[in-house]
Protein backbone atom coordinates (compact mmCIF):
# COMPACT_ATOMS: atom_id res chain seq x y z
CA UNK A 1 0.00 0.00 0.00
CA UNK A 2 3.19 2.51 0.50
CA UNK A 3 4.95 2.34 -2.71
CA UNK A 4 1.36 3.73 -4.66
CA UNK A 5 1.61 6.62 -1.95
CA UNK A 6 4.96 7.47 -2.37
CA UNK A 7 5.08 7.23 -6.26
CA UNK A 8 1.93 9.53 -6.21
CA UNK A 9 3.66 11.87 -3.82
CA UNK A 10 7.15 12.00 -6.28
CA UNK A 11 4.55 13.01 -9.37
CA UNK A 12 3.47 15.66 -7.17
CA UNK A 13 6.94 16.89 -6.09
CA UNK A 14 7.99 16.91 -10.01
CA UNK A 15 4.70 18.20 -10.70
CA UNK A 16 5.57 21.28 -8.61
CA UNK A 17 9.08 21.61 -9.94
CA UNK A 18 7.88 21.90 -13.44
CA UNK A 19 5.49 24.97 -12.64
CA UNK A 20 8.75 26.33 -11.27
CA UNK A 21 10.55 25.93 -13.75
CA UNK A 22 8.12 27.28 -16.40
CA UNK A 23 6.97 30.10 -13.88
CA UNK A 24 10.49 31.37 -14.46
CA UNK A 25 10.48 30.79 -17.99
CA UNK A 26 7.70 32.78 -18.43
CA UNK A 27 5.15 29.78 -18.31
CA UNK A 28 2.69 28.05 -16.56
CA UNK A 29 0.03 25.45 -17.26
CA UNK A 30 -3.77 25.74 -15.78
CA UNK A 31 -6.28 23.14 -15.60
CA UNK A 32 -7.05 23.74 -19.44
CA UNK A 33 -3.82 23.81 -20.57
CA UNK A 34 -0.34 25.65 -20.59
CA UNK A 35 0.54 29.23 -21.21
CA UNK A 36 3.29 31.47 -22.31
CA UNK A 37 3.19 34.64 -20.43
CA UNK A 38 5.53 38.24 -21.42
CA UNK A 39 8.19 39.18 -18.59
CA UNK A 40 7.35 42.74 -17.72
CA UNK A 41 10.26 46.13 -17.22
CA UNK A 42 9.57 45.28 -13.76
CA UNK A 43 10.09 41.38 -14.02
CA UNK A 44 6.68 41.23 -13.30
CA UNK A 45 4.57 38.14 -15.15
CA UNK A 46 1.87 39.17 -16.99
CA UNK A 47 -0.44 36.46 -19.02
CA UNK A 48 -3.01 38.33 -21.08
CA UNK A 49 -6.22 37.33 -22.88
CA UNK A 50 -6.99 33.44 -20.60
CA UNK A 51 -10.12 32.18 -21.76
CA UNK A 52 -11.90 31.40 -18.03
CA UNK A 53 -15.36 30.59 -20.23
CA UNK A 54 -16.48 29.09 -23.57
CA UNK A 55 -17.40 32.10 -25.74
CA UNK A 56 -20.61 33.43 -25.11
CA UNK A 57 -21.88 32.86 -28.65
CA UNK A 58 -24.92 31.83 -30.90
CA UNK A 59 -27.05 28.72 -28.83
CA UNK A 60 -24.36 30.16 -25.70
CA UNK A 61 -26.04 33.84 -25.98
CA UNK A 62 -27.86 34.46 -22.65
CA UNK A 63 -26.57 31.51 -20.89
CA UNK A 64 -24.60 30.72 -17.72
CA UNK A 65 -20.71 30.73 -18.61
CA UNK A 66 -19.85 27.22 -19.63
CA UNK A 67 -16.37 26.23 -18.52
CA UNK A 68 -13.61 26.81 -20.96
CA UNK A 69 -12.51 24.10 -23.43
CA UNK A 70 -9.03 22.43 -23.17
CA UNK A 71 -6.57 23.84 -25.32
CA UNK A 72 -3.76 22.20 -27.72
CA UNK A 73 -0.35 23.11 -27.09
CA UNK A 74 0.88 26.31 -25.64
CA UNK A 75 -1.57 29.23 -25.42
CA UNK A 76 0.32 32.57 -26.00
CA UNK A 77 -1.42 34.70 -23.54
CA UNK A 78 1.03 37.91 -24.53
CA UNK A 79 -2.57 40.03 -25.74
CA UNK A 80 -5.41 41.17 -23.89
CA UNK A 81 -8.89 39.41 -25.12
CA UNK A 82 -11.69 41.42 -26.93
CA UNK A 83 -13.47 43.88 -24.93
CA UNK A 84 -17.57 43.47 -24.60
CA UNK A 85 -19.70 44.59 -26.66
CA UNK A 86 -20.56 48.29 -25.73
CA UNK A 87 -21.63 51.31 -26.50
CA UNK A 88 -18.11 54.79 -26.18
CA UNK A 89 -20.79 56.08 -23.85
CA UNK A 90 -17.35 57.20 -21.37
CA UNK A 91 -14.57 59.23 -22.64
CA UNK A 92 -12.31 58.03 -20.01
CA UNK A 93 -12.16 54.57 -21.32
CA UNK A 94 -9.06 53.47 -23.45
CA UNK A 95 -9.15 49.90 -24.33
CA UNK A 96 -5.55 47.62 -24.72
CA UNK A 97 -7.45 45.06 -26.94
CA UNK A 98 -7.87 44.26 -30.49
CA UNK A 99 -11.33 44.92 -31.29
CA UNK A 100 -14.80 44.56 -29.51
CA UNK A 101 -16.92 41.03 -29.49
CA UNK A 102 -19.27 39.16 -27.93
CA UNK A 103 -16.60 36.61 -27.58
CA UNK A 104 -15.35 38.46 -24.48
CA UNK A 105 -14.52 35.85 -21.65
CA UNK A 106 -11.30 36.36 -20.85
CA UNK A 107 -9.13 37.57 -17.74
CA UNK A 108 -5.61 38.91 -17.09
CA UNK A 109 -3.08 37.87 -14.51
CA UNK A 110 0.08 39.53 -12.91
CA UNK A 111 2.02 38.17 -11.08
CA UNK A 112 5.54 38.47 -8.93
CA UNK A 113 6.17 34.72 -7.94
CA UNK A 114 9.15 33.01 -9.48
CA UNK A 115 7.03 29.59 -8.27
CA UNK A 116 3.79 28.34 -7.38
CA UNK A 117 4.78 27.48 -3.75
CA UNK A 118 4.84 31.16 -2.70
CA UNK A 119 0.81 31.05 -1.79
CA UNK A 120 0.80 35.01 -2.24
CA UNK A 121 -2.22 36.70 -1.90
CA UNK A 122 -4.40 37.53 -4.75
CA UNK A 123 -7.05 40.90 -5.88
CA UNK A 124 -9.47 40.13 -8.69
CA UNK A 125 -10.12 43.82 -10.16
CA UNK A 126 -14.04 44.39 -11.44
CA UNK A 127 -14.03 47.31 -14.02
CA UNK A 128 -16.36 49.93 -13.74
CA UNK A 129 -19.14 51.52 -16.44
CA UNK A 130 -22.56 51.35 -15.43
CA UNK A 131 -22.86 47.06 -16.13
CA UNK A 132 -22.69 48.86 -19.97
CA UNK A 133 -19.47 49.34 -20.42
CA UNK A 134 -15.46 48.78 -19.38
CA UNK A 135 -13.15 46.21 -19.94
CA UNK A 136 -9.97 44.60 -18.16
CA UNK A 137 -7.83 46.09 -20.22
CA UNK A 138 -7.93 49.73 -19.36
CA UNK A 139 -4.44 50.80 -17.93
CA UNK A 140 -6.23 52.65 -15.13
CA UNK A 141 -7.17 48.74 -13.96
CA UNK A 142 -3.54 47.35 -14.71
CA UNK A 143 -2.07 45.09 -12.23
CA UNK A 144 1.31 45.77 -12.35
CA UNK A 145 2.30 48.20 -10.05
CA UNK A 146 -0.30 45.60 -7.50
CA UNK A 147 1.95 42.80 -8.13
CA UNK A 148 5.13 44.87 -7.62
CA UNK A 149 3.82 44.85 -4.33
CA UNK A 150 3.82 41.23 -3.65
CA UNK A 151 0.04 40.31 -5.00
CA UNK A 152 -1.41 37.74 -7.91
CA UNK A 153 -3.48 40.84 -9.64
CA UNK A 154 -6.17 40.13 -11.86
CA UNK A 155 -8.84 41.96 -13.97
CA UNK A 156 -11.81 40.31 -14.99
CA UNK A 157 -14.19 41.02 -18.17
CA UNK A 158 -17.89 40.17 -17.96
CA UNK A 159 -20.72 40.80 -20.30
CA UNK A 160 -22.44 43.92 -20.36
CA UNK A 161 -25.62 45.55 -21.43
CA UNK A 162 -28.33 43.36 -23.36
CA UNK A 163 -26.11 40.54 -23.64
CA UNK A 164 -24.82 40.64 -19.97
CA UNK A 165 -28.28 41.77 -18.34
CA UNK A 166 -31.52 40.45 -20.64
CA UNK A 167 -34.35 38.66 -19.19
CA UNK A 168 -37.04 36.64 -20.73
CA UNK A 169 -39.38 34.14 -19.64
CA UNK A 170 -38.55 31.48 -22.34
CA UNK A 171 -34.60 31.89 -20.91
CA UNK A 172 -35.83 31.43 -17.57
CA UNK A 173 -37.63 28.02 -18.64
CA UNK A 174 -34.61 27.28 -20.58
CA UNK A 175 -32.25 27.27 -17.82
CA UNK A 176 -31.16 24.58 -15.11
CA UNK A 177 -31.71 27.31 -12.91
CA UNK A 178 -34.57 29.08 -13.75
CA UNK A 179 -32.60 32.03 -13.65
CA UNK A 180 -32.17 34.97 -16.26
CA UNK A 181 -30.64 38.03 -16.41
CA UNK A 182 -27.36 37.73 -14.26
CA UNK A 183 -25.29 36.84 -17.06
CA UNK A 184 -22.54 39.31 -16.40
CA UNK A 185 -22.45 38.77 -12.35
CA UNK A 186 -22.56 35.26 -13.30
CA UNK A 187 -19.24 35.70 -15.49
CA UNK A 188 -17.78 37.32 -12.58
CA UNK A 189 -18.45 34.02 -9.85
CA UNK A 190 -17.58 31.87 -13.07
CA UNK A 191 -14.03 33.72 -12.83
CA UNK A 192 -13.32 33.12 -9.13
CA UNK A 193 -14.44 29.66 -9.36
CA UNK A 194 -11.30 29.97 -12.19
CA UNK A 195 -9.36 30.94 -9.82
CA UNK A 196 -10.05 28.71 -6.86
CA UNK A 197 -8.85 26.11 -9.28
CA UNK A 198 -6.23 27.42 -10.86
CA UNK A 199 -4.42 30.56 -9.23
CA UNK A 200 -1.44 28.44 -7.57
CA UNK A 201 -0.20 27.98 -11.34
CA UNK A 202 0.82 31.55 -11.03
CA UNK A 203 1.93 31.59 -7.36
CA UNK A 204 -1.24 32.74 -5.85
CA UNK A 205 -3.35 31.48 -2.62
CA UNK A 206 -6.52 30.72 -3.29
CA UNK A 207 -8.00 30.65 0.08
CA UNK A 208 -6.27 34.72 0.13
CA UNK A 209 -8.34 36.10 -2.96
CA UNK A 210 -10.38 40.09 -2.03
CA UNK A 211 -12.08 41.44 -4.85
CA UNK A 212 -12.43 44.55 -5.79
CA UNK A 213 -13.93 47.36 -7.98
CA UNK A 214 -15.09 50.56 -8.85
CA UNK A 215 -18.73 52.37 -9.77
CA UNK A 216 -20.50 48.99 -11.14
CA UNK A 217 -16.96 46.65 -10.60
CA UNK A 218 -17.69 48.24 -6.99
CA UNK A 219 -21.78 47.29 -7.29
CA UNK A 220 -20.57 43.89 -8.40
CA UNK A 221 -18.06 43.39 -5.06
CA UNK A 222 -21.74 43.90 -3.52
CA UNK A 223 -23.04 41.29 -5.54
CA UNK A 224 -20.62 38.47 -5.24
CA UNK A 225 -20.63 39.22 -1.61
CA UNK A 226 -24.27 38.74 -1.31
CA UNK A 227 -24.66 35.43 -3.56
CA UNK A 228 -24.42 32.36 -1.80
CA UNK A 229 -22.48 31.40 -5.32
CA UNK A 230 -19.34 33.68 -4.80
CA UNK A 231 -19.63 34.05 -1.14
CA UNK A 232 -17.40 31.10 0.07
CA UNK A 233 -14.68 32.13 -2.70
CA UNK A 234 -13.82 35.16 -1.31
CA UNK A 235 -11.43 36.39 1.68
CA UNK A 236 -11.79 39.96 1.91
CA UNK A 237 -13.53 42.74 -0.29
CA UNK A 238 -12.69 46.09 -1.46
CA UNK A 239 -15.86 48.71 -3.05
CA UNK A 240 -15.24 51.88 -4.60
CA UNK A 241 -18.20 54.24 -4.79
CA UNK A 242 -21.14 51.86 -5.51
CA UNK A 243 -23.11 49.23 -4.19
CA UNK A 244 -26.55 46.98 -5.49
CA UNK A 245 -28.38 48.88 -3.45
CA UNK A 246 -31.43 51.39 -3.93
CA UNK A 247 -31.19 53.69 -5.78
CA UNK A 248 -27.85 52.59 -7.81
CA UNK A 249 -28.10 49.76 -10.58
CA UNK A 250 -29.99 47.28 -7.81
CA UNK A 251 -31.54 44.14 -9.07
CA UNK A 252 -35.18 43.88 -9.50
CA UNK A 253 -37.71 41.16 -9.31
CA UNK A 254 -37.17 38.16 -11.64
CA UNK A 255 -40.61 38.60 -13.12
CA UNK A 256 -40.17 42.44 -14.18
CA UNK A 257 -37.33 42.39 -15.54
CA UNK A 258 -38.66 38.75 -17.68
CA UNK A 259 -41.57 41.77 -18.99
CA UNK A 260 -38.84 43.96 -19.80
CA UNK A 261 -37.44 41.74 -22.25
CA UNK A 262 -40.87 40.56 -23.64
CA UNK A 263 -41.43 44.02 -24.51
CA UNK A 264 -37.62 44.24 -26.32
CA UNK A 265 -38.62 41.33 -28.04
CA UNK A 266 -41.62 42.49 -29.13
CA UNK A 267 -39.70 45.65 -30.65
CA UNK A 268 -37.29 43.04 -32.13
CA UNK A 269 -39.79 41.36 -33.75
CA UNK A 270 -38.64 37.86 -32.65
CA UNK A 271 -41.10 35.24 -31.96
CA UNK A 272 -38.43 32.77 -30.32
CA UNK A 273 -35.27 32.75 -28.66
CA UNK A 274 -33.88 31.35 -31.64
CA UNK A 275 -34.93 34.43 -33.54
CA UNK A 276 -33.36 36.45 -30.51
CA UNK A 277 -29.90 34.86 -30.97
CA UNK A 278 -30.10 35.19 -34.61
CA UNK A 279 -29.87 39.18 -34.28
CA UNK A 280 -26.20 39.88 -35.43
CA UNK A 281 -24.31 41.76 -32.26
CA UNK A 282 -24.00 45.29 -33.74
CA UNK A 283 -27.46 45.27 -34.69
CA UNK A 284 -28.52 43.86 -31.13
CA UNK A 285 -26.33 46.26 -29.37
CA UNK A 286 -27.85 49.28 -31.60
CA UNK A 287 -31.12 48.39 -31.01
CA UNK A 288 -30.81 48.47 -27.18
CA UNK A 289 -30.02 52.03 -27.46
CA UNK A 290 -33.02 53.27 -29.04
CA UNK A 291 -35.17 55.44 -27.16
CA UNK A 292 -37.78 53.76 -25.22
CA UNK A 293 -36.45 50.71 -25.10
CA UNK A 294 -36.94 49.34 -22.07
CA UNK A 295 -34.45 48.85 -19.14
CA UNK A 296 -31.89 45.86 -18.57
CA UNK A 297 -31.52 44.55 -15.02
CA UNK A 298 -29.92 42.65 -13.08
CA UNK A 299 -32.39 40.18 -10.69
CA UNK A 300 -33.53 38.84 -7.68
CA UNK A 301 -33.44 35.16 -9.28
CA UNK A 302 -33.58 32.93 -6.22
CA UNK A 303 -30.10 31.98 -8.04
CA UNK A 304 -27.05 33.99 -7.97
CA UNK A 305 -29.30 36.67 -5.73
CA UNK A 306 -32.44 35.04 -3.83
CA UNK A 307 -33.73 38.40 -2.12
CA UNK A 308 -32.60 41.95 -2.56
CA UNK A 309 -29.13 43.07 -1.03
CA UNK A 310 -30.33 44.74 1.94
CA UNK A 311 -32.42 41.80 3.00
CA UNK A 312 -29.07 39.36 2.52
CA UNK A 313 -26.87 41.39 4.58
CA UNK A 314 -29.75 42.62 7.21
CA UNK A 315 -30.03 38.85 7.75
CA UNK A 316 -26.24 38.34 8.15
CA UNK A 317 -26.25 35.89 4.86
CA UNK A 318 -23.11 37.58 3.07
CA UNK A 319 -19.61 36.56 3.03
CA UNK A 320 -18.26 37.56 6.48
CA UNK A 321 -15.18 38.70 5.16
CA UNK A 322 -13.46 42.37 5.96
CA UNK A 323 -14.25 45.04 4.09
CA UNK A 324 -12.65 48.15 2.29
CA UNK A 325 -15.23 51.00 1.20
CA UNK A 326 -15.85 54.10 0.16
CA UNK A 327 -16.61 56.87 -1.96
CA UNK A 328 -15.38 60.61 -3.56
CA UNK A 329 -15.81 63.64 -2.01
CA UNK A 330 -17.38 65.05 -5.18
CA UNK A 331 -18.85 62.13 -6.80
CA UNK A 332 -21.08 63.86 -9.50
CA UNK A 333 -21.80 67.87 -9.47
CA UNK A 334 -24.85 70.00 -8.86
CA UNK A 335 -26.37 69.48 -12.43
CA UNK A 336 -26.93 65.71 -11.63
CA UNK A 337 -29.77 66.63 -9.25
CA UNK A 338 -30.70 70.72 -10.58
CA UNK A 339 -30.62 70.17 -14.51
CA UNK A 340 -29.72 72.90 -16.10
CA UNK A 341 -31.28 75.02 -13.42
CA UNK A 342 -28.50 77.90 -12.83
CA UNK A 343 -27.22 76.80 -8.93
CA UNK A 344 -29.19 79.81 -7.14
CA UNK A 345 -31.12 79.34 -3.30
CA UNK A 346 -34.30 79.66 -5.07
CA UNK A 347 -33.80 77.36 -7.79
CA UNK A 348 -32.34 75.15 -4.70
CA UNK A 349 -35.46 75.24 -2.35
CA UNK A 350 -37.53 74.81 -5.88
CA UNK A 351 -35.63 71.11 -6.41
CA UNK A 352 -35.76 70.24 -2.49
CA UNK A 353 -39.89 70.60 -2.86
CA UNK A 354 -40.09 69.22 -5.63
CA UNK A 355 -38.21 65.98 -4.32
CA UNK A 356 -39.32 65.64 -0.85
CA UNK A 357 -42.54 67.58 -0.64
CA UNK A 358 -43.12 67.87 2.77
CA UNK A 359 -39.55 66.85 3.89
CA UNK A 360 -38.43 69.42 1.70
CA UNK A 361 -37.29 71.52 5.13
CA UNK A 362 -35.74 68.93 6.85
CA UNK A 363 -33.60 68.03 3.37
CA UNK A 364 -32.41 71.90 3.63
CA UNK A 365 -31.76 71.15 7.01
CA UNK A 366 -29.58 68.58 6.79
CA UNK A 367 -27.89 70.00 3.00
CA UNK A 368 -28.27 73.66 3.96
CA UNK A 369 -27.45 76.71 1.96
CA UNK A 370 -27.98 80.51 2.93
CA UNK A 371 -26.94 82.19 -0.48
CA UNK A 372 -26.26 81.35 -4.09
CA UNK A 373 -22.59 80.93 -3.47
CA UNK A 374 -23.32 78.04 -0.81
CA UNK A 375 -25.72 75.67 -3.19
CA UNK A 376 -22.91 74.65 -5.55
CA UNK A 377 -21.38 72.43 -2.32
CA UNK A 378 -24.43 71.27 -0.88
CA UNK A 379 -26.52 70.49 -3.83
CA UNK A 380 -23.08 68.58 -5.35
CA UNK A 381 -23.24 66.64 -2.22
CA UNK A 382 -26.89 66.08 -2.62
CA UNK A 383 -26.76 64.90 -5.91
CA UNK A 384 -23.63 63.20 -4.78
CA UNK A 385 -25.19 60.76 -2.09
CA UNK A 386 -28.41 60.25 -4.05
CA UNK A 387 -26.15 59.32 -7.20
CA UNK A 388 -23.78 56.40 -5.26
CA UNK A 389 -23.27 57.90 -2.09
CA UNK A 390 -26.04 56.59 -0.22
CA UNK A 391 -26.14 52.90 -1.55
CA UNK A 392 -22.55 52.60 -0.61
CA UNK A 393 -22.95 53.46 2.88
CA UNK A 394 -25.63 51.58 3.00
CA UNK A 395 -23.35 48.63 2.62
CA UNK A 396 -20.73 49.32 4.81
CA UNK A 397 -23.86 50.15 7.40
CA UNK A 398 -25.40 46.84 7.17
CA UNK A 399 -21.57 44.65 6.92
CA UNK A 400 -21.05 46.46 10.30
CA UNK A 401 -23.68 45.16 12.22
CA UNK A 402 -24.26 41.92 10.53
CA UNK A 403 -20.86 41.16 8.75
CA UNK A 404 -18.52 40.24 12.07
CA UNK A 405 -15.24 41.47 10.69
CA UNK A 406 -13.46 44.46 10.49
CA UNK A 407 -14.82 47.67 8.39
CA UNK A 408 -12.57 50.26 6.94
CA UNK A 409 -14.53 53.63 5.23
CA UNK A 410 -12.56 56.03 3.33
CA UNK A 411 -13.19 59.42 1.70
CA UNK A 412 -11.29 60.01 -1.41
CA UNK A 413 -10.64 63.83 -1.91
CA UNK A 414 -8.06 64.67 -4.19
CA UNK A 415 -9.06 66.55 -6.81
CA UNK A 416 -7.19 65.69 -10.07
CA UNK A 417 -4.77 68.23 -11.41
CA UNK A 418 -5.28 70.23 -14.81
CA UNK A 419 -5.07 68.24 -18.46
CA UNK A 420 -2.41 67.88 -20.35
CA UNK A 421 -1.79 71.13 -23.02
CA UNK A 422 -1.98 68.50 -25.52
CA UNK A 423 -5.46 67.61 -24.92
CA UNK A 424 -6.56 70.75 -26.67
CA UNK A 425 -10.67 70.61 -26.98
CA UNK A 426 -11.33 68.72 -24.20
CA UNK A 427 -12.81 68.97 -21.07
CA UNK A 428 -13.52 66.97 -17.67
CA UNK A 429 -17.10 65.03 -17.80
CA UNK A 430 -19.62 64.88 -15.55
CA UNK A 431 -18.56 62.22 -13.53
CA UNK A 432 -15.20 61.60 -14.07
CA UNK A 433 -14.99 60.88 -17.74
CA UNK A 434 -13.90 62.75 -20.41
CA UNK A 435 -15.93 65.04 -23.05
CA UNK A 436 -14.22 66.06 -26.36
CA UNK A 437 -15.00 68.19 -28.68
CA UNK A 438 -14.28 69.59 -32.17
CA UNK A 439 -13.86 72.77 -34.23
CA UNK A 440 -17.63 72.93 -35.52
CA UNK A 441 -18.68 71.89 -31.60
CA UNK A 442 -16.27 72.89 -28.75
CA UNK A 443 -16.26 70.57 -25.57
CA UNK A 444 -18.82 72.30 -23.00
CA UNK A 445 -17.23 74.36 -20.13
CA UNK A 446 -17.57 72.47 -16.76
CA UNK A 447 -17.90 74.64 -13.47
CA UNK A 448 -14.55 74.43 -11.46
CA UNK A 449 -14.18 70.99 -8.89
CA UNK A 450 -15.89 71.62 -5.85
CA UNK A 451 -14.12 67.86 -4.52
CA UNK A 452 -12.89 64.66 -6.24
CA UNK A 453 -14.98 63.37 -9.14
CA UNK A 454 -16.68 60.01 -9.64
CA UNK A 455 -14.07 57.61 -10.75
CA UNK A 456 -11.09 59.41 -10.39
CA UNK A 457 -9.91 57.55 -7.88
CA UNK A 458 -9.25 54.55 -9.84
CA UNK A 459 -5.38 55.65 -11.30
CA UNK A 460 -4.68 56.57 -7.06
CA UNK A 461 -5.91 53.39 -5.87
CA UNK A 462 -4.19 50.84 -8.56
CA UNK A 463 -0.76 52.66 -8.83
CA UNK A 464 -1.21 53.38 -12.44
CA UNK A 465 -1.08 57.54 -12.39
CA UNK A 466 1.52 57.48 -15.18
CA UNK A 467 0.11 55.47 -17.80
CA UNK A 468 -2.97 58.34 -17.59
CA UNK A 469 -1.50 60.42 -20.07
CA UNK A 470 -4.69 62.50 -19.72
CA UNK A 471 -3.78 65.23 -16.28
CA UNK A 472 -0.70 66.76 -15.97
CA UNK A 473 0.08 64.99 -12.28
CA UNK A 474 2.52 66.21 -9.86
CA UNK A 475 4.31 65.23 -6.92
CA UNK A 476 1.29 65.31 -4.59
CA UNK A 477 -0.90 63.17 -6.98
CA UNK A 478 1.88 60.41 -6.44
CA UNK A 479 2.20 60.97 -2.73
CA UNK A 480 -1.76 60.26 -2.54
CA UNK A 481 -1.09 57.64 -5.37
CA UNK A 482 1.89 55.97 -2.86
CA UNK A 483 -0.73 56.16 0.07
CA UNK A 484 -3.78 55.06 -0.83
CA UNK A 485 -2.11 51.89 -3.44
CA UNK A 486 0.00 50.73 -0.20
CA UNK A 487 -3.55 50.86 2.00
CA UNK A 488 -5.29 48.82 -0.53
CA UNK A 489 -2.03 46.67 -0.96
CA UNK A 490 -2.16 46.00 3.33
CA UNK A 491 -5.31 45.47 2.99
CA UNK A 492 -4.97 42.03 0.39
CA UNK A 493 -2.47 41.38 2.38
CA UNK A 494 -3.31 40.87 5.95
CA UNK A 495 -7.11 42.19 6.14
CA UNK A 496 -5.69 45.61 7.77
CA UNK A 497 -4.99 48.69 5.91
CA UNK A 498 -2.40 49.91 8.44
CA UNK A 499 1.12 49.75 7.98
CA UNK A 500 4.12 51.36 8.49
CA UNK A 501 4.36 54.95 7.34
CA UNK A 502 1.07 55.50 6.89
CA UNK A 503 -1.43 57.53 9.12
CA UNK A 504 -3.51 55.03 11.39
CA UNK A 505 -6.71 53.58 10.40
CA UNK A 506 -9.46 52.65 12.65
CA UNK A 507 -11.64 49.59 12.02
CA UNK A 508 -15.68 50.74 12.78
CA UNK A 509 -16.73 48.43 15.39
CA UNK A 510 -19.91 50.73 16.04
CA UNK A 511 -22.22 52.82 13.25
CA UNK A 512 -22.55 55.57 15.55
CA UNK A 513 -19.64 56.15 16.38
CA UNK A 514 -17.79 56.29 12.82
CA UNK A 515 -14.17 57.35 12.14
CA UNK A 516 -13.07 57.64 8.34
CA UNK A 517 -9.70 57.96 6.59
CA UNK A 518 -9.65 61.23 4.53
CA UNK A 519 -7.41 60.48 1.94
CA UNK A 520 -5.81 63.68 0.27
CA UNK A 521 -2.75 65.03 0.31
CA UNK A 522 -2.49 64.82 4.12
CA UNK A 523 -4.46 61.90 4.57
CA UNK A 524 -6.02 61.65 8.40
CA UNK A 525 -8.80 60.33 10.39
CA UNK A 526 -11.91 61.67 10.37
CA UNK A 527 -15.25 61.64 12.18
CA UNK A 528 -18.18 60.85 10.69
CA UNK A 529 -21.01 63.92 10.79
CA UNK A 530 -22.69 62.87 7.96
CA UNK A 531 -24.92 60.06 9.67
CA UNK A 532 -27.65 62.00 9.71
CA UNK A 533 -28.21 62.38 5.82
CA UNK A 534 -28.29 59.22 5.44
CA UNK A 535 -30.25 57.98 7.56
CA UNK A 536 -32.87 61.00 6.15
CA UNK A 537 -32.36 59.12 2.63
CA UNK A 538 -32.32 56.14 3.72
CA UNK A 539 -36.04 56.67 4.87
CA UNK A 540 -36.52 56.99 0.71
CA UNK A 541 -34.49 54.24 -0.11
CA UNK A 542 -35.55 51.45 2.27
CA UNK A 543 -39.02 52.05 1.52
Amino acid sequence: MKKPILVMLLLAQVASVRVMAQLSANKTTVENGALEGTREASNVLSFKGIPFAQPPVGDLRWKEPQPVKNWEGTLKADHFGHNPMQKPIFGDMGFRTSGMSEDCLYLNVWTPAKSSKEKLPVLVYFYGGGLMAGDGSESRYDGESMAKKGIVALTVNYRLGVFGFFSHPELTKESPNHSSGNYGYLDQHQALLWVQKNIAAFGGDPTRVTIAGESAGSISVSVQMASPLSKDLIAGAIGESGAGIKPTLFPIPLADAEQNGVKFATNEKANTLADLRAIPAEQLLNDAFKPGTPPMSATIDNYLLPKSLPEIFMAGEQAKVPLLVGWNSAEVPFQFMMRGDAPTLENYTKTLKQLYGDRAEEALKLYPAANDEEVIKVATDLSSDRFIVYSTWKWADLQVQTGGKPVYRYLFSRVRPAMVASMGNATPGLAGGVVKGDAAKPAPKMPSAVGAAHASEIEYAMGNLAGNKTYAWTPDDFKVSETMENYFANFIKKANPNGAGLPKWSAITDNNHVKFMNIDVKSEEKPEVNRARYLFLDKDYMK
